[in-house]
């Protein structure tokens, strides 16, 4: 025997499909928000600064999940942050319309009045990061390999602000563009709050790959370059070496006797 609840249902008309449309166009905004929120949001290259790792106007995917579980920016990466200290006050936006700052909010245009700024990490705290003359960067001593450097430019720049060493403090990021000669990055900062470096909190994520146009799509993989950085920051330094062979020749003399 067919139940009557049974009857009800199996002749239950489904609803138009103009009406559940909102509803499904709800649902995916909502996803869409999340996802912008959490996993990975869409930015766009405003500058020629990256070039020609990335040109102006490509679009980018950034890894903003990563961060959530404690993962700090590395040497190498690039990566999208906040403005730390006024870099970008004299720089003009044009303010979105009404169907971009949609777009814009849930994700699926990026932003197009955020101030936000996109290099790649040289050093991280406790790197000291050097540049003279055309270059090599060294890192804690070795130089880097740097064929993503725009050609034509120089590792380093021959001005005031091109010539530099400093040590990265924890928590902070020393940031440079791949377009040497043509990026305001950390070492044309130095006098603002930060030293020119980039508070890590201020990381909104990694890019990590080229989503349009769709001739430029890539992936943004960290330099091997950067694998010596590391390895180098993991040698003691030349006072440590000094202090350590007094220690070990009084073990060895009380050794002996």
């Amino acid at each position: 025997m067919v139940r009557a609840g049974a009857r009800r249902a199996g002749t239950r008309k489904h609803r138009p499909f103009w009406m559940e449309l909102p509803l499904l166009i709800g649902v995916a905004l909502v996803l869409a928000l999340l996802i912008k929120t959490f996993l990975v949001q869409a930015f766009s290259i405003p500058s020629e600064s990256m070039r020609n790792t990335l040109r102006k106007g490509d679009r980018v995917l950034v890894d903003k999940l990563t961060p959530w579980f404690g993962s700090e920016p590395e040497r190498g990466e690039v990566i999208v942050f906040h403005d730390p200290a006024g870099w970008l006050d004299n720089v003009a936006v044009d303010p979105p319309n009404t169907v971009q700052k949609v777009l814009t909010f849930v994700g699926v245009m990026p932003s197009a009045e955020e101030k936000d700024l996109i290099k790649r990490v040289i050093g991280v705290g406790g790197d000291t990061v050097e540049c003279a003359g055309d270059g090599p960067v060294k890192v804690n001593g070795k130089a880097l390999d740097e064929p993503y450097v725009f050609p034509g430019n120089t590792p380093c720049s021959k001005d005031d602000r091109g010539t530099f060493e400093v040590t990265v403090p924890p928590g902070m990021l020393w940031v440079m563009g791949d377009h040497r000669q043509e990026s305001a990055d950390s070492r044309y900062h130095r006098d603002d709050r930060n030293d020119g470096m980039v508070p890590v909190d201020e990381v909104v994520g990694r890019a990590v790959v080229v989503a349009w146009p769709v001739g430029r799509w890539s992936g943004l993989p960290v330099p091997a370059t950067f694998s010596t950085a590391a390895e180098a920051a993991l040698l003691p330094g030349p006072a440590a070496v000094g202090a350590a062979v007094p220690l070990v020749l009084l073990r060895r003399r009380r050794a002996s006797h």
